[in-house]
């Protein structure tokens, strides 16, 4: 059993190594270097957020594309893309060329999420929860450290020497990739009919309940969790006594609850089953919900704890319930699908919850999600456990 571990291990520094690097060009390095080039607030935030719109539209090709050809083809390729593309940036003298980059740059992270979910999912059978948590964690370190990286670099180079910067820490990636072991299977890189391939992805796709449960699961956090992010500084600003360092405080206690007890969710899906990881998630998240608007003081720092906690129990329990319900030659699409839905969770938290304040107050809106997610959890919790022959059927 010492071979799963060693795979994970290398798919983790590679994962960490590329995530790191890939988030030291986005904040705050991205915004920054647009407005360089000219461009204005809102051609900034389309640049922001056009590589997460190539997520959701292309991260279930790329997943189907590696059920057929490979995982490990598949991340050497998006491994191609985070070493190049940075080193383009210092040619770039338009904000439409920084738009046009940003476009293609997207296309690293909307082949390495969904393969390298897949990867981790079929590594083995047992633990998977608790093994897709662990690689969870490389995500949420990268972006816990990055920022702070990318400003310190912002000190000492302009913009651009940062990004060549950044695809050269990516080469450190190269070396755990190309040792991993391929696990694709065999049975799948036998089709040589492409469009019966996908079409077959398609609709064994649409027709696992799994998918989309776990796929509007995630959607539902990011949304919530995006939300929290965009606006939450305002509103704690907005009472007497709150500062920008409360906000500060906020989510780095959020972040390293998540980081720290993201196993544990894993593990309580592994052992109790991913309906009462996801139950006991979607819980805390509505309780950290109903007490976020009644900061300040110890009272957002509950909310900080309780929203972390939720966030480390219901994303390792989704990714299990995905890749237990899903046929084996056909995670990758699955993972494609549930990586499109979450990128649509992070773009519409924002956009969502700021059209509802226009009309709602902060606390009505959070008090709404609330009630929601109460009602999703116990739908979650009385759902029959599928087999995979009826998810499929």
């Amino acid at each position: 059993m010492l071979r799963p571990k060693i795979d994970l291990a290398k798919i983790f520094a590679a994962d960490f190594v590329l995530r790191f690097s890939y988030q030291m060009g986005k904040s705050p390095l991205l915004p920054l270097f647009a407005v360089a080039l000219g461009a204005a607030e809102m051609l900034t935030g389309l640049i922001v957020a056009v590589s997460t719109f190539t997520g959701v539209l292309l991260k279930p090709l790329f997943g189907m594309l590696s059920d057929r050809s490979g995982r490990r083809t598949w991340l050497l390729i998006s491994l191609i893309i985070f070493l190049v593309t940075p080193l383009l940036y210092q040619f770039i003298s338009t904000p439409e060329g920084l738009l046009a980059l940003r476009l293609f740059h997207g296309f690293a992270t909307a082949i390495f999420g969904p393969v390298s979910l897949a990867y981790v999912a079929e590594i083995a059978d047992e633990n998977r929860a608790t093994r897709l948590a662990i690689f969870g964690m490389a995500r949420a370190l990268a972006s816990f450290g990055a920022p702070l990286c990318a400003g310190l670099a912002l000190t000492y180079f302009k913009p651009e020497k940062v990004f060549v910067l950044i695809g050269f820490m990516s080469l450190a990636a190269a070396a755990p990739l190309i040792m991993l072991h391929d696990r694709q299977d065999l049975a799948t890189k036998q089709k040589k009919n492409f469009m019966s391939h996908a079409m077959a992805a398609i609709r064994l796709s649409l027709q696992t309940t799994g998918i989309w449960l776990a796929g509007f699961l995630e959607f539902l956090v990011f949304l919530i969790t995006y939300a929290v992010r965009a606006f939450l500084p305002l509103f704690i600003m907005s009472q007497d006594g709150g500062t920008v360092l409360q906000a500060g405080i906020f989510f780095s206690i959020q972040e390293a609850v998540h980081i720290i007890f993201r196993p544990i969710g894993g593990q309580v899906a592994d052992k109790k089953g991913y309906r009462v990881a996801l139950f006991l998630g979607l819980a805390m998240l509505a309780s950290g919900l109903v007490i976020l608007p009644l900061v300040p003081g110890l009272m957002i720092l509950l909310a900080a704890i309780v929203l972390g906690l939720a966030q480390a129990m219901v994303l390792p329990g989704s990714l299990a319930l995905l890749a237990a319900e899903t046929q084996a030659g056909h995670r990758g699409v699955g993972m494609g699908f549930y990586g499109a839905l979450r990128n649509t969770g992070k773009i519409g938290g924002p956009v969502i919850t700021g059209a509802l304040l226009t009309v709602f107050t902060f606390s009505s809106v959070f008090y709404c999600y609330a009630v929601l997610l109460a009602f999703v959890a116990i739908a979650v919790l009385v759902r029959p456990k599928v087999s995979f022959s009826q998810s499929v059927s």
